[in-house]
């Protein structure tokens, strides 16, 4: 009976610390779980931190540009009424001028109907003007003797003062009709400024004519001119 009760005890006691050491590990795997569980919230906790602190540095900047916008505007405000005042006072002084204004527009409008009166008046001499210029006006038939006296150089002195250079110019134009200054420094062989000399002499001198709508002129000799060109040749 004792040796049962013995061996009872001793499987008792067995179980008993079986029990104890499997209660031991679970209690050791807890609390390893317990710091690893605690290791992430520490680490939550410092990464919460940061941005908290990373917020609140830029609630800082974002209080501190609020501050200065706030300054800014009161320094604007302040600047809007000085303005306000100066407008004030630009606005009174500005009254009298606009009545000087107002006078002198009045002033500009009445000469205005007085121009007007003028030019209608002016347009009516005119009208009577042309009238009485055409009335006293005759046709004249311009012979052809009286064309060639036109030319402001003597028929009988006309090609004497001229240089070889100068006739041939004539000549060309006489022949070739219209050339301006650079076509016929091409056939003459003279420099640009020389040419330009000569062609303006002999337009001068009334041997040519001058077409200043386009640039460069264009030259063309005289009909008088080249009638008496003509004369010469067959003599």
């Amino acid at each position: 009976m004792y040796d049962l009760l013995l061996v009872a005890t001793i499987l008792l006691l067995l179980m008993t610390g079986g029990a104890a050491v499997l209660y031991y590990r679970r209690i050791r795997k807890a609390y390893e779980e317990y710091d690893e569980a605690k290791s992430v919230i520490d680490d939550v906790i410092v990464s919460f931190n940061k941005q908290l602190r990373t917020q609140e540095n830029r609630l800082n900047v974002v209080a501190h540009k609020t501050e200065v916008s706030i300054s800014q505007s009161e320094k604007t405000a302040k600047r809007m009424k000085e303005y306000a005042g100066q407008l004030a006072t630009f606005t009174a002084k500005m009254k009298p001028i606009s009545e000087v204004e107002r006078k002198v527009s009045a002033e500009i409008e009445n000469m205005g109907k007085r121009v007007n009166e003028i030019s209608t008046k002016q347009e009516s001499l005119m009208q009577r003007i042309e009238e009485f210029e055409k009335a006293r006006r005759k046709p004249t038939v311009t012979p052809e003797a009286k064309i060639e006296a036109a030319i402001p150089i003597k028929r009988e002195r006309a090609l004497a003062p001229l240089t070889q250079t100068e006739l041939s110019v004539l000549e060309i134009l006489a022949v070739e009709e219209r050339k301006t200054a650079p076509e016929i420094r091409e056939r003459v062989k003279l420099t640009r400024e020389h040419t330009a000399r000569l062609m303006k002499k002999l337009y001068e001198e009334g041997y040519l004519e001058r077409n200043v709508q386009k640039i460069p002129y264009a030259y063309s000799i005289k009909k008088e001119m080249q009638k008496i060109l003509k004369k010469e040749s067959k003599t």
